[in-house]
């Protein structure tokens, strides 16, 4: 296993960050216990949840693996992702611009009709009572990492960042960051917490992968600059990459593009016949690297400056022991341009403002 500096920060993580969002979904918590368990074995320090995860059972079923163990680890959770009124709250609106980027509002997560107006987003009330309840699930008095899961667009930034400030004063988290913010986002944040001398967000969340990696173009080099960590999520694109999907063929009920409406409309986006043509020629590069298409793909982004961490969920303990066999592979260059090539058939260069 490799271990990694956190952005400018002294707290090392393993490269390999284990993913827990099929903990009490896909999985029980019988396998759920024994994923995490092999990864400790095989090294991962750094584990990655969310109270979104099933509800706030998957921090539940980790509470249980984690027991005697829990210093030696790093543990993140995230809050604050948008979830869905209850009917007898009445119409709810999803604030924030629509463009390019977000060209529709996101669909909020359906997680029971108890949820109200305060039991969503990012403001100091919503925050401060998620880690609490996240702690308590855990069954710890302190993360060593927590994310914002999403922008809230109701919510000033200022207000969250105070808030996440005080849990770190309280001694309630040791590190803070965010998931799926924009490199401006990012900006605003690092310069309002310098402004205000607040804790700063040393880490974000975003997706990169082969087949996306529009991060390279301004958030990546923004973290580079500022020396902020980077954990990147869906490594895989959603198991696109792993190579165990074929042509013609619909998903199958297990996997991630086939577990229902909503699976599918999650990963949809991956779901496309340029994105598995582009496999096809990956795998050609992976074989000849001598390996599979699944370690190859995360091997990719391992190698990219950086990149702290790759957040990798599985849904079995071989699936996790193939997937561990990625850290400490290095790619030569010419592998590296090759998979430049792939990309710029899926988005061709552009010229881009500031050149």
């Amino acid at each position: 296993m490799e271990y990694r500096k956190v952005g400018r920060t002294g707290l090392k993580v393993s490269a390999f960050c284990l993913g827990t969002m099929t903990f009490g979904k896909q999985i029980d918590e019988q396998k759920s216990l024994q994923i995490v368990q092999r990864a400790i074995d095989g090294g991962v320090t750094f584990i990655d949840l969310a109270d979104i995860y099933a509800n706030g059972v998957t921090e539940e079923i980790l509470s249980k693996a984690i027991k005697g163990k829990r210093d030696t680890l790093v543990l993140a959770s995230k809050a604050g992702h948008l979830r869905r009124w209850g009917p007898k709250y009445g119409e709810q609106t999803i604030g924030g611009p629509l463009d390019l980027a977000r060209p529709q509002s996101f669909p909020p997560a359906n997680v029971g009709d108890h949820v109200g107006p305060n039991d969503t987003g990012l403001s100091r009330k919503h925050l401060l009572q998620a880690v609490e309840a996240i702690l308590r699930r855990l069954g710890t008095d302190y993360l060593d990492i927590f994310y914002a899961h999403m922008p809230d667009y109701d919510t000033p930034l200022d207000e969250t960042l105070r808030a996440m400030d005080d849990l770190v004063r309280q001694g309630k988290v040791r590190y803070l960051g965010c998931s799926n913010y924009r490199a401006f986002q990012v900006g605003k944040a690092l310069w309002l917490s310098d402004k205000h001398n607040l804790a700063r967000w040393d880490i974000v969340q975003p997706p990169f992968n082969l087949l996306t990696r529009d991060i390279e173009y301004e958030l990546l080099p923004l973290c580079l600059e500022e020396g902020v960590g980077v954990a990147v999520f869906s490594p895989l694109a959603a198991g696109l990459l792993s190579g165990k999907y074929e042509q013609g063929k619909p998903p199958s009920a297990e996997h991630r593009f086939g577990l229902g409406a909503r699976g599918f409309k999650y990963n949809e986006k991956y779901w496309t016949d340029l994105d598995r043509a582009a496999v096809e020629r990956l795998k050609k590069i992976a074989a000849d690297h001598g390996k599979s298409l699944g370690q190859f793909a995360l091997a990719w982004v391992l190698n990219k400056p950086g990149i702290t961490a790759i957040v990798c969920g599985t849904t079995s303990v071989e699936q996790l022991e193939q997937n561990l066999g990625a850290v400490g592979v290095r790619l030569s260059q010419e592998e590296l341009d090759a998979c430049d090539e792939v990309w710029h058939t899926l988005h061709p260069p552009r010229l881009f403002y500031g050149r």
